[in-house]
């Protein structure tokens, strides 16, 4: 069985494929590229951050923030690990807009953000009145890659990581496996044949991946 990882792995997180009998051929649809931009608050009371990519470019930046709207445990505990204040923490920009709305209604906001961010969070926001601005951080551009061979599973952790492998490639019989659900809302234009992770994170989706092919066998 041999599984095609659309991101780069860490060690510890190859780890975790350790004993599986799966076999790993990994790449990275997506390359990041972090923007050189200005805020000219010398701190900011409410910061949205929906992922890592932002929150290391606010680190990178040395921004004073007060408290700290995250999408993602990873990303929070990554700014928490660099003692920022975390206030709220929600798997999916669609919940967080959601607590936004309901207990900071008259609260100013800074998003940090993607250019190929997802239009939930934002909009929600925009349709309940609630005051923020946006400020793009990095950029997020596709790495096409064509591939000869099939794969018993490919491992998705974006919508964008989706578009930039379909891009190239179909997706036949393969398990797709997805890190949650907007990607696997872009997933679903290409095959029905789809897991989510059950928490969106890396961590979760490789023991999914591995649980499933262990209960086929």
């Amino acid at each position: 069985m041999t599984i095609l990882s659309t991101k780069k792995l860490s060690l510890s997180q190859k780890n975790l494929f350790l004993n599986s009998g799966l076999s790993l051929v990994e790449y990275d649809a997506i390359k990041i590229e972090f923007l050189d931009f200005q805020i000219p608050e010398k701190e900011i009371k409410n910061a949205i951050i929906t992922s890592k990519n932002s929150a290391k470019a606010i680190i990178e930046k040395q921004l004073k923030i007060q408290n700290c709207f995250c999408v993602g445990e990873k990303t929070a505990g990554f700014l928490k690990n660099h003692n920022f204040n975390i206030r709220e923490i929600s798997d999916y920009g669609s919940d967080l807009a959601k607590i936004i709305t309901e207990k900071y209604r008259n609260e100013k906001f800074t998003f940090f953000c993607g250019n190929l961010r997802r239009e939930e969070l934002p909009s929600e926001l925009k349709k309940e009145d609630i005051e923020f601005k946006e400020v793009e951080v990095y950029k997020t551009s596709i790495n096409k890659q064509s591939f000869q061979q099939e794969f018993d599973g490919i491992m998705f952790f974006s919508p964008s990581g989706v578009k930039s492998f379909t891009s190239e490639n179909i997706i036949k019989e393969s398990t797709v496996f997805c890190i949650g659900r907007t990607t696997a809302k872009e997933a679903e234009k290409h095959t029905k044949n789809i897991v989510i992770a059950n928490k969106p994170s890396i961590e979760n989706l490789i023991v999914t991946v591995v649980k499933h092919y262990k209960e086929k066998n």
